[in-house]
């Protein structure tokens, strides 16, 4: 039996792919950008969206073989605030969720979200709206309630000496297609930002 790529090897080779279609090595020639419009269409350039389009048919390939051979798409990230440390799964920004990634994603929601509520103590919590180009200040309540309609949780840390933020990703649905609504409703995320009393997000 031929052997059986890693999510970890899997990485690997898009990063490799990524890297052959940004330096032209790789061109889907039979894609023409055109979205309808004459006045955009002329400022798109051939070239950048053959390598863009040849990307996405690789990566599209690889998905399939993820679904073939059960290949995970979770990897496990890590987070320290405050000398309080998580690692919890998320599914790899490249890659897809099986079913049984979902499950696992589900199962450590609680524990991110109880991480999350420890380091974010006395910090002022915004909703994103208008996909993310504005903010909402929210109550911890409403937190709470979103998380109880959602079914796994993601989180990033943005930090430096004076300043840091801490972004809960509420998410349904496959995760591949949660963050931009791609497969909204059935897929979506809510995205709510903690920062120190008087700061405003930034990410």
């Amino acid at each position: 039996m031929s052997k059986v790529y890693s999510t970890i090897e899997l990485i690997d080779i898009l990063a490799a792919e990524r890297r052959a279609c940004i330096q032209g090595q790789r061109l889907n020639l039979a894609a023409t950008p055109r979205t309808g419009n004459p006045v955009v269409d002329q400022f798109l350039k051939p070239e950048a969206f053959q390598k863009f389009t040849a990307y996405q048919d690789f990566k599209a390939a690889i998905h399939r073989y993820q679904r073939e051979y059960l290949v995970s798409g979770i990897v496990w990230r890590q987070v320290t605030v405050n000398e309080k440390t998580i690692i919890f799964p998320v599914v790899h920004e490249q890659l897809i969720a099986l079913s049984d990634d979902l499950k696992i994603l589900q199962a450590a929601k609680a524990s991110v979200l109880d991480f999350w509520n420890q380091v974010i103590v006395g910090m002022d919590l915004y909703l994103s709206i208008s996909h993310g180009r504005e903010f909402r200040s929210i109550e911890i309540q409403e937190v709470e309630a979103i998380a109880q309609r959602t079914e796994w949780a993601n989180m990033l840390k943005w930090e430096k000496s004076n300043f840091l933020e801490m972004l809960l990703q509420l998410g349904w649905g496959k995760p591949e297609l949660a963050a931009y609504r791609r497969d909204w409703p059935d897929s979506g995320s809510e995205y709510v930002h903690a920062v120190k009393p008087g700061k405003q997000p930034i990410c």
